[in-house]
Formats: structure tokens, C-alpha cells, sequence
């Protein structure tokens, strides 16, 4: 067993350099290695933050340029609604004045109408009461042989129209 013993047995020494190695190599590890790499870690997590703030921020522009776009597009809608009403009134008022001027036109036609048509029947009236004056005093002539004056031939025979 005593052969064994120096395998087994604590040595004091080799403990405390054990130790300081191991001090000594957490110190370096420390300094060269968790510091760098905690450095690196930080400025990392600060970059991701950074991204998350100018994310946010797009967000938040995009949301309000959407709101903006939305509210330009209502306007844009009721603009349009506007002038679709406008043109539409518009139209109807321009189609009742021409309705209104075909109507008088027409109403004037039709009294032009009605006037040259009395005129014609006058025209055409007198007309005839002359030619029937003409052929009375022509029949009257040659009945009774004598021949009155023009103004005798025309009181005679309006009456005798009149009386007709």
C-alpha cells in the first residue's frame, strides 16, 4: 500500500500551484477572453436595439403615412363626390333651360304659325269677297245692263256678303 501512497497522498505545494495556475489562468481569461468577448456581446445587444428603435420608428412613419394616405384618399373620394354632384346638377339645370327653350320655341313657332294661318284666311277671305264682288258686279252688269260705280259695286255687294 505504501507504494500506492504517493499517488494517493496530498501535496501542499502542488495544491498551491495548482491554485495559482489556475488563478493565473482565470485572470488571463478574464482580461483576453470574457472582457473582449462581453464587449462584443454588449455592442451587439446594442446594435439589435438600435434595429429595434429604427424599426419602431419606420413603424411608426409607416403607420402615419398610411393614416395620411387614407385620409388624402377620403378627401380625394369626397372631391370626387363633389364634382360628380356638381356636374350632375349642372347637367340638370342644363337640361331643363334647354327643355325650357325648346318649349318656348316651339310655343313661339306654333303662335307664328297660328298668326300667318289667320293672315292666310283673311288673305284668302278677302280674296274671295273680291272675286265675288268681281263676279256679282260682272252678273249684275249684264243682268240689268248698266254698270255703277266702283264704290257703289263694293258697299253693294259687301252687304249683300254680309248678309250671307
Amino acid at each position: 500500500m505504501e507504494e500506492y501512497l504517493p499517488f494517493v497522498s496530498i501535496d501542499i505545494w502542488t495544491m498551491i500551484f495548482t491554485w495559482a495556475n489556475l488563478i493565473i489562468l482565470f485572470l488571463l481569461l478574464k482580461k483576453f477572453l470574457f472582457k473582449p468577448v462581453n464587449k462584443m456581446l454588449a455592442e451587439r445587444a446594442a446594435e439589435i436595439e438600435d434595429s429595434y428603435k429604427a424599426a419602431g420608428i419606420a413603424e411608426s412613419k409607416a403607420e402615419n403615412m398610411k393614416a395620411e394616405y387614407e385620409g388624402k384618399l377620403l378627401s380625394a373620394k369626397a372631391e370626387a363626390d363633389g364634382i360628380i354632384k356638381t356636374a350632375l346638377e349642372t347637367a340638370d339645370r342644363r337640361s331643363d333651360s334647354i327643355v325650357t327653350e325648346a318649349s318656348d320655341k316651339a310655343r313661339r313657332i306654333m303662335e307664328k304659325s297660328r298668326k300667318q294661318a289667320e293672315r292666310d284666311k283673311k288673305n284668302a277671305v278677302n280674296e274671295a269677297r273680291a272675286d265675288i264682288a268681281k263676279m256679282a258686279a260682272d252678273i249684275a252688269e249684264k243682268l240689268i245692263g248698266k254698270r255703277f260705280g266702283e264704290d257703289d259695286d263694293e258697299k253693294l255687294i259687301s252687304d249683300m256678303i254680309d248678309r250671307i
